[in-house]
């Protein structure tokens, strides 16, 4: 028999957490640490999937009004699960899921589907189960993503801007200069999107504490002036940019080219991917075309971020 308990952060957060590291698709975006650092902005409904009292599965999970939703603050988060969980397991776990949105009014699950290429081993029972649900694909947004053991040759214009950057003396090298960066980061948003950064500096100052392993932020600089910056999540198989950012002064001698090159090389001995992110605005409707553009120019080709919708 399946038993779907709420998550309960007295009596649940080592249980999650443990699941969480030992699962074939969990990360530390799911660490409670990282998921609760915006609690303030989301009614967390994250949800704990018991059978015969042994854990089986996680669904990282936010209320808002009668629709539940895998996270809302997070870019994905669907089913975490072990080496136990099995199709047809998977497909009990969605009845269940069902059966208790049903007893609380719940309408709708919006389920932010993770990317096969965060799985620590194949984790895609989830999706069969969807498609048994009727669920309907409501997003699709195209991540741009470099096969790290036999990435893509960059083209001739590429190659000159890492030459000049290297002409320039740019210096690539790690920091936790937060404050710099994102002020860099706003910037540049806020003059060619007119938009922000989720994160403040204080709040990836905190995340950083937690995860001193899996964030990790990258910058060029030439003499003091800071030219670029690549924030990076760290992952087992994989790294992925969260920000990046470029001043001016970075386009023209090819701060940020050098630096994502330098990146490259570094996590080709021991990574599988290097993921871009997505390049698409207003719910994936509209391609940013010159930023996909951008991030193909490394070797970067697609890979899709998926939401799905079940109704009841």
């Amino acid at each position: 028999m399946l038993l779907i308990r709420q998550y309960n952060k007295k009596t649940d957060f080592e249980t999650w957490n443990s699941f969480n590291e030992y699962s074939k698709n969990g990360s530390f975006l799911f660490h409670r640490n990282f998921m609760d650092y915006h609690a303030d902005r989301f009614e967390d409904n994250s949800l704990l999937f018991y059978e015969d009292d042994e854990l089986i599965a996680l669904l990282p999970a936010s209320i808002h009004k009668n629709e539940l939703c895998s996270h809302g603050g997070l870019t994905y988060g669907g089913f975490i699960t072990n080496d136990r969980m099995k199709q047809p397991k998977m497909l009990k776990c969605f009845d269940a899921l069902k059966l208790y949105m049903q007893e609380r009014s719940i309408l709708k699950l919006l389920y932010k589907a993770t990317p096969y290429i965060y799985h620590k081993y194949p984790a895609d029972e989830c999706l069969y189960a969807l498609f048994i649900s009727n669920a309907k694909l409501v997003k699709t947004e195209p991540s741009s993503t470099i096969f790290l053991p036999d990435a893509y040759k960059m083209p001739k214009g590429r190659k000159a801007l890492i030459s000049r950057a290297k002409r320039e003396r740019v210096v690539v090298f790690e920091s936790d200069d937060f404050d710099s960066f994102i002020e860099l980061e706003n910037q540049v948003l806020e003059n060619r999107h007119n938009t922000k950064a989720v994160h403040t500096a204080k709040e990836l100052q905190v995340l950083k504490s937690y995860f001193k392993d899996e964030i990790r932020l990258y910058i060029a600089k030439c003499g003091e002036e800071l030219l670029a910056g690549v924030l990076i999540f760290e992952y087992p198989a994989l790294v992925h940019t969260q920000y990046m950012a470029n001043s001016d002064k970075g386009c023209n001698v090819g701060a940020l080219d050098l630096l994502i090159y330098e990146l490259i090389q570094k996590y080709a001995v021991s990574k599988t991917y290097l993921d871009f992110g997505i390049s698409t605005e207003c719910g994936g409707m509209i391609l940013n075309e010159g930023l996909c553009a951008q991030k193909e120019g490394f070797g970067g080709r697609t890979v899709c971020y998926q939401t799905w919708e079940v109704v009841l």
